[in-house]
């Protein structure tokens, strides 16, 4: 199955400088029967045989996770990233991305499954020589055996190559691997583990480490905060023997392993997040409108219809860049499964990955607190799962870099890919100067809809270059150092990205075929207001931290030019999706 995108040259970040041709966008309205089936079968799975296991996994019952994960595999779950040749069924990122969302249902479970796919599968497959993909691919598509990955270590979180495992090579080729790596997902019950250590101490380098290798053995489990129903230990290696086929990638090439698969890791606990999202949107709806207070339902109060509308705008805004950003991906990929092109793919969309990343972690967070607050003094007790969802979400912001990391990654790509020519972004910041320093004119009103919103989406992205450009031109190459000018250009690039994605999603619906255009419309209209003032009180602090007096005043006043966007009735709009939210009792654009 290949998603059809018109569009096979879109560069990662290239939203920025460009126009976008809205028919070039993948929405979840385009998917397909077969998808929708992919999504059913998944669903269904969660529901029906993980969701029910929970508390014995939770029990630490890792034979029934062995079993869960074993079903996955007869249901091809595991494999719609592998090609059949290698046991796989050969599916497009947007089915990936289904199948997250639905695996999402059940955090635990879901964490169990990512380091399946995402951290053991997706290495071998991007990585693997033939040999390697062939002897381990099949068995972990079928979910005979169990893979695990393992990069940091008590002292190197987020400072992955600061590694301390070492790898001494002996006579017969053979590397003996001696360290510690920590807060492994799958630790205690993995057959295979995807090692990082330093070859002689120097070169960063990626092994195929089977559990049965002399000197390989597993902590204690961790008492975590959530996520009670997957294994998480250490992973002890004590002149650990592995063979020289073993080395997977090149020796010294490590990072280039390690930061792919933390790439394709993002987007997918997107999808994760996403889909445990929805699923709390339906689980506080169907409280609400249960719970009776002062003589009548809790759905029924503005403040809680609030939330809902809220929850559900928060959710369509991570939901329409995660198909888009699948379908700039599959654009790419063309139904190909080959190695080389899905690193590029991969390498391309970097930045999106980050975004994601960082937006659905924290888009959760808000949902499922929410949820509690929805669910008043039930939801702090595990008599309901708002309480377990909203433990279970925090490490979100801790798995795949954390959201700081991220955050600074996002305009360091883009500056980046301005310094190689990749990205027109000097162009751009240049174009906009001019144009700020030219005399404006009045744009005529076209009439045509989502006007306004068109062009606070416009306003922000030259926003963001202005952020940009003014970083780069201040602090070359030192802007890497300047972390917290970083983190607020990222606000602004995830929320102009964001932005740009809901409106296309809106806008590519016949506007008189439902009402539920009409709700699209709603969400669209509201999350554009706010991100635009988001944007541009984290423009007036960028700029603020980066210049002063006259140079300052001449900034702000170019930002207010810029970025005068006319608010919108956010109330009254946010009462038309509550209502949607109210009669489907659920998230209303599923």
């Amino acid at each position: 199955m290949t998603t059809r995108i018109a569009d096979t040259t879109a560069r990662g970040g290239g939203w920025l400088t460009e126009d976008t041709d809205a028919s070039t966008v993948f929405t979840p309205e385009q998917l397909t029967e077969e998808h929708r089936l992919i999504a059913q079968t998944a669903t269904e799975f969660i529901d029906t045989e993980v969701e029910p296991a929970t508390h014995r996994l939770e029990q630490k019952d890792w034979a029934l996770a062995r079993t869960l994960v074993q079903r996955c595999g007869e249901l091809g779950l595991l494999g719609t990233d592998v090609p059949e040749a290698l046991g796989g069924v050969g599916l497009d990122k947007v089915c990936s991305v289904l199948v997250g969302e639905a695996v999402g249902r059940n955090a635990s479970f879901a964490t169990t499954f990512g380091a399946q796919t995402g951290l053991a599968i997706t290495p071998l497959l991007c990585f693997g020589s033939p040999e390697q993909q062939q002897k381990y691919l099949p068995r972990l598509v079928s979910g005979e055996i169990v893979g695990a990955y393992a990069l940091s270590e008590s002292a190197s979180g987020s400072d992955a190559l600061g590694a301390r495992a070492r790898a001494t090579k002996q006579a017969d080729g053979s590397y003996l691997l001696t360290g510690e790596k920590m807060w492994i997902t799958n630790g205690g019950f993995s057959d295979l583990y995807i090692v990082f250590a330093k070859v002689d101490g120097e070169q960063f380098t990626a092994f195929i480490v089977e559990r049965s290798f002399p000197g390989v053995s597993t902590g204690k489990e961790e008492h975590k905060m959530g996520l009670h129903g997957s294994s998480t230990t250490p992973l002890i290696l004590q002149d650990a023997r592995v063979p020289a086929e073993n080395v997977l990638g090149e020796v010294g090439k490590g990072h280039k392993v390690a930061f792919n698969v933390l790439n394709y890791g993002r987007f997918k606990l997107a999808a994760m997040c996403s889909g445990g999202a929805k699923l709390a949107v339906g689980e506080a709806a169907r409280y609400a409108d249960d719970r009776r207070q002062f003589g009548q339902p809790l759905s029924t109060f503005g403040a809680i219809r609030h939330k809902l509308s809220e929850m559900s705008i928060r959710e369509y805004a991570i939901e329409s860049m995660l198909y888009r950003t699948a379908g700039l991906i599959d654009a790419v990929l063309q139904g190909s499964h080959e190695s080389d092109r899905i690193l590029a793919a991969l390498e391309e969309f970097a930045i999106e990955a980050s975004i994601l990343k960082v937006a659905s972690s924290e888009m959760i967070d808000f949902v499922l607190d929410e949820n509690v607050q929805v669910h008043g003094g039930n939801g702090f007790v595990s008599d309901y799962p708002a309480e377990r969802h909203y433990r279970d979400a925090r490490v979100n912001r801790i798995f795949e870099g954390t959201n700081e990391i991220n955050r600074m990654l996002i305009p360091g790509m883009l500056a980046k890919r301005a310094v190689k020519g990749t990205l027109p972004i000097i162009a751009a910041a240049r174009k906009l100067q001019e144009e700020i320093m030219s005399p404006s004119l009045p744009e005529p009103s076209s009439g045509e809809p989502f006007e306004a919103e068109r062009r606070a989406v416009g306003a922000m992205k030259k926003t963001g270059l202005m952020v940009v450009g003014t970083a780069m031109q201040n602090y070359g190459a030192q802007l890497a150092e300047q972390q917290e000018v970083l983190l607020i250009a990222a606000d602004i690039i995830m929320d102009t990205y964001a932005a740009e994605s809901v409106l296309i999603r809106a806008s590519n619906l016949p506007r008189a075929s439902s009402e539920s255009a009409a709700v699209h419309e709603a969400a669209a209209r509201v999350f554009i207001n706010d991100a635009a003032g988001r944007v541009e009180i984290a423009a007036r602090t960028a700029l603020a931290a980066m210049t002063e007096g006259d140079t300052l005043r001449t900034m702000l006043a170019a930002l207010r030019r810029i970025l005068k966007v006319t608010p919108v009735n956010t109330v009254g709009l946010r009462r038309t999706v509550a209502d949607a939210v109210a009669s489907s009792k659920g998230y209303p654009f599923a």
